[in-house]
């Protein structure tokens, strides 16, 4: 199972921009964070065309089946929604790894049992501003 943003475990951050210049101002070979919506699909798109790891966070179906055609990474979800999202990726064989976004370690165990890819703390997203 991935972890990131554990108080104990290193990882890498995801970098939350919300318009193509604040990509500017992250780091070199950062994963962005970004939103799934038709009006960031500029965003997405600019990242794909230059080669930046993507972290798309959806809320609904189609939207994961979107998001892994759309070049993701990881396609991050909220534990209500981590079952089917595992599903649709394994089923599918998608090569996006699905991260449930959690505030407590205590969640953890309940996703491992659900098969669940990876999980991701709050703090491990760092916003961007342009």
């Amino acid at each position: 199972m991935l972890i990131f943003g554990h108080r104990f475990l290193p990882s890498e951050h995801f970098y939350h921009v919300s318009d193509i210049d604040a990509i500017e101002n992250t780091p070199p070979s950062s994963t962005l964070f970004i939103k799934f919506s038709e009006e960031n699909l500029d965003i997405i798109n600019h990242a794909n065309k230059n080669d930046v790891t993507l972290a798309l966070e959806v809320e609904e179906i189609t939207q994961i089946i979107y998001a892994s055609a759309l070049n993701a990474k990881y396609i991050i979800v909220s534990q209500s929604f981590a079952k089917i999202a595992q599903e649709l990726a394994n089923n599918y064989l998608f090569d996006a790894k699905i991260l449930v976004k959690i505030e407590d370690e205590e969640e953890i165990e309940a996703l491992a049992i659900l098969g669940v890819d990876g999980v991701i703390f709050s703090n491990a997203i760092v916003k961007i501003n342009s």
